[in-house]
């Protein structure tokens, strides 16, 4: 971006506040954020006259008032699609990880530096082959999880806003439900790869938590919001949930501590927000900023530009 153009970069790389945001964008035109920056109605309100794009670096978007946004005559783009691989490794590998307890016994060598050796009783887990996977949100990412997952003998089954079509459907086995409650009884993994709206706000809510099998597993790569995380810790205090694999959680004040006491106690596995974390995927990342303000600024529609849900556009309906 600083050979293209004239860049100001925030190098301490440390979260800015709103008036640090507003300083910097003076007789700025672009925005690259990132989903730590909340450029809520009242920031956007307050942006520069000069600003006429936010470009975010990032899939999700949730940290952007997009109605707003659009009410201000904001163009908003996002990088989709450059991480649906490397995100769909991480929530393969713990899905992995849960049922065979790969963080516990890899914590208990640690800590015992000793290993009494072979026993046929020892870390017990569970088999993953025939065990059935139930997907929240088919759409690239959770497809690519429903690939991988079905080479290693799990039984695909998902819930999402619309059917897909057969040429995604028929090679992996995979069943729709169109009830999200009917699917969360019927599986022994629930895997989480829908964005965040005001309908899947805490979907993942107590009385649909308390729907899922016992002794069953939830991974969520996605966004911490889709769950009420008090209601799932309660469910894995009781021991009725298997275990929680969590990318993504609830952090404005810290991790919760009975969060932080259930991952000692080896029911739940925690990774900070990593699931894009490759080199690739960064790099790829910035490369799609610098098309869409490439596009944006050549005075043509950027190719990843972010809309209100329900927003016309072209006789078109756009939704997330």
């Amino acid at each position: 971006m600083a050979t293209l153009f004239e860049t100001d970069v925030n190098a301490e790389d440390i979260q800015l506040s709103g008036d640090e945001l507003l300083h910097g964008l003076e007789n700025k035109d672009v925005l690259v954020s990132t989903i730590t920056d909340r450029l809520d109605a009242d920031l956007i309100g307050r942006l520069p006259r000069t600003v006429r794009l936010i470009a975010q670096f990032g899939n999700g978007i949730d940290n952007i008032d997009i109605e707003a946004a659009w009410a201000a005559g904001l163009t908003v783009t996002n990088t989709p699609s450059v991480l649906t691989e490397d995100t769909a490794d991480m929530a393969l590998a713990l899905i992995m990880a849960l049922p065979r307890r790969l963080i516990e016994n890899n914590r208990r060598l640690m800590i015992e530096r000793h290993w009494p050796g072979w026993s046929p009783t020892s870390m017990l887990g569970t088999r993953l082959r025939g065990k059935a996977l139930g997907i929240v949100g088919m759409g690239r990412i959770g497809t690519a999880v429903a690939q991988r997952a079905r080479a290693f003998g799990l039984s695909i089954h998902y819930f999402s806003r619309s059917r897909r079509p057969p040429p995604i459907e028929e090679p992996l086995n995979a069943r729709y439900w169109d009830s999200l409650d009917a699917m969360l009884e019927a599986v022994d993994i629930v895997s989480l790869h829908t964005p965040l709206t005001r309908e899947t706000h805490r979907m993942l809510n107590a009385q649909r938590l308390a729907r899922m099998r016992h002794g069953s597993f939830l991974v969520n790569v996605s966004r911490p919001e889709l769950i009420d995380e008090t209601a799932l810790v309660g469910e894995l205090e009781s021991g009725r949930l298997g275990g929680a694999a969590l990318d993504v959680f609830e952090h404005k004040a810290g991790i919760d501590p009975r969060l932080l006491a259930l991952a000692d106690a080896d029911r739940v596995v925690l990774t900070g927000h990593m699931a894009s974390a490759t080199l690739e995927a960064r790099i790829e990342m910035g490369e799609t900023v610098i098309v869409n303000i490439r596009t944006f600024m050549d005075g043509h529609q950027p190719p990843h530009r972010v809309l209100p849900e329900g927003q016309m556009v072209g006789g078109r309906m756009v939704t997330p």
